[in-house]
């Protein structure tokens, strides 16, 4: 049963053959933060094997403290631009489409790391999850030009051709640092007790990302109730509670939303509609009516941490999935691992070569394949 993940998928100027996504996945593999003809190919090969969209690794904006890895790709210097115009050109050639994630590390990167160690490490109030106090909380001018990094980076996105950008704003990241109120103290505009006023920042970012782009041209928000800091945080405990805050971002000009989780199948409110209710991009879809992606173990099973760690991720039928698809949970697939080791999962997928599709193996995170 793969007949749902195989349909065609428009909105905007956006067409997919498929319902399938390539999730970002970082790879370190950009030497001084430029994609090479390495990384161009390594994402062709996907577009060639029935990849619908590709969404790349995450890329970072043009602030100092964005990176504490000087191989993650940047988003702003020259010979990095360069780098990606071959990526888009090489995947455009095998009828592929392409967006990048547009990322800023925040406090996750530790200061005096990465491509710039003398530059400040970004944050909302310089306080790390557990409440310590690092650095100092930036001023209100600081923020706004994060704001306006995140802009120029999806203008520049679509001066070099991609088909759509997506704004990472997941996984205890900046923007959504700024969500977690134990991470975001600040009292101005930015900053607040509920979950709406902290939004406030991912808010502008696309409401200037909108004014730099097309009217066609999709954006895409990322975000996660876990943190990498927390796998049980949660932002919204209540579907009153996330109505309101996705609304931040329809109203500002979201177009798609992309809801990670660590395993898809997981209900995201099950006291309101049991343990086999809705996930996250399905509560969302359900709330705002936007274009939702699904995420989180598909095509693996067990967990996030063990997968990484190499602790036996055997592949998961894809029954639930194509069920939950068909009855318009959500609208498109992203896949992780599973395509970061094989480049043609999507193709065994739609052929029916199941016998083919092999367990996670961890030490495929060493190359790009």
């Amino acid at each position: 049963m793969t007949s749902s993940l195989f349909t065609p998928f428009k909105f905007k100027s956006l067409n997919l053959p498929n319902r399938i996504v390539m999730a970002p996945m970082t790879r370190s593999q950009s030497p001084n933060g430029v994609p090479g003809e390495n990384v161009a190919d390594y994402y062709a090969r996907r577009a060639e094997n029935e990849v619908g969209l590709i969404l790349t690794e995450g890329t970072t904006i043009r602030r100092g403290g964005a990176s504490n890895d000087p191989n993650v790709p940047n988003f702003y210097k020259p010979d990095s631009l360069a780098g990606w115009q071959t990526v888009v050109n090489k995947v455009h050639e095998k009828g592929g489409k392409i967006a990048p994630q547009i990322w800023h590390m925040g406090m996750v990167r530790k200061a005096g790391s990465g491509p710039e160690p003398d530059a400040p490490t970004d944050s909302p109030s310089g306080m790390t999850h557990t409440g310590k106090q690092v650095v100092d909380a930036p001023t209100d001018a600081e923020v706004d030009d994060m704001v306006q990094a995140y802009a120029d980076a999806a203008a520049k996105a679509e001066e070099l051709g991609f088909d759509c950008v997506e704004i990472h704003g997941a996984h205890g990241y900046l923007i959504d640092q700024f969500f977690w109120d134990v991470m975001n103290k600040r009292d101005d505009r930015f900053g607040g007790t509920s979950l709406v006023e902290r939004a406030s920042f991912a808010g502008d970012i696309i409401r200037e990302v909108r004014k730099r782009v097309s009217k066609d041209f999709p954006v895409i928000l990322r975000y996660s109730q876990w943190k990498q800091q927390d796998y049980g945080a949660r932002l919204a405990t209540t579907p009153d509670d996330l109505e309101a805050f996705l609304k931040v971002f329809v109203e500002a000009g979201v177009d798609i939303l992309h809801v990670s989780q660590r395993r898809y199948w997981e209900p995201e409110f099950p006291e309101i509609d049991g343990e086999n209710g809705l996930n996250g991009a399905g509560w969302a879809k359900k709330l705002t009516g936007l274009p939702t992606i699904t995420v989180g173990s598909v095509g693996l099973s067990g967990d996030f941490m063990h997968a990484f760690q190499g602790q036996g991720a055997g592949t998961r039928k894809l029954d639930d999935l194509e069920e939950r698809l068909s009855r318009d949970e959500f609208d498109l697939v992203a896949v992780g691992r599973a395509l970061l080791q094989d480049p043609e999962w999507a193709r065994k997928v739609h052929d029916g070569r199941y016998a083919e599709l092999n367990d996670y193996d961890a030490a495929s995170l060493a190359k790009l394949y």
